[in-house]
């Protein structure tokens, strides 16, 4: 029996979009996301964004020095609830990867729909908390994809 993997997302016009269900431990009581998991969706995004451009965590974990993204800035707009077995999709665009800094834009879709919008800034840093310069593979990664 063959295990096909679960799927990283794809990239379609600079956009990233990464499938996602809803679950039950994503809802209250009422079987509506609960609003802090939206931001879990957003990460999910946002990580696989960045590793079906080339770009893996553990990587920038293994690197000398050690890096990796603090999430810096969360602006979100919550416009309609998502629900437990709601299919959705989560949209990631990089909108700026300067310095030490890499800006997001987002979207939670059901459909046609958007749930929730998001801009966020991410810092990376060394294991100190310290803020880092982008590495250079990084920052050609994201502009190979934001060209696509």
């Amino acid at each position: 029996m063959s295990v096909t993997p679960p799927s990283s997302g794809l990239w379609t016009s600079g956009v990233h979009h990464l499938p996602v269900r809803v679950y039950y431990e994503d809802t209250d009581f009422t079987g509506v996301v609960y609003y802090a998991n939206y931001l879990k969706f957003l990460e999910r995004g946002r990580t696989d964004s960045l590793r079906s451009a080339g770009v893996a965590h553990s990587e920038l974990l293994d690197a000398d020095p050690a890096l990796g993204f603090a999430v810096r800035k969360v602006t979100a707009e919550y416009l309609i609830p998502a629900r437990i077995d709601d299919a959705l999709v989560v949209e990631t665009q990089v909108t700026e990867a300067r310095g030490a800094r890499l800006h997001f834009s987002q979207r939670i879709l059901r459909g046609e729909d958007v749930l929730l919008t998001a801009e966020i800034e991410a810092a990376c840093i060394d294991m100190q908390g310290r803020p880092k310069r982008l590495p250079r593979g990084v920052v050609s990664a994201i502009e190979a994809v934001r060209a696509v």
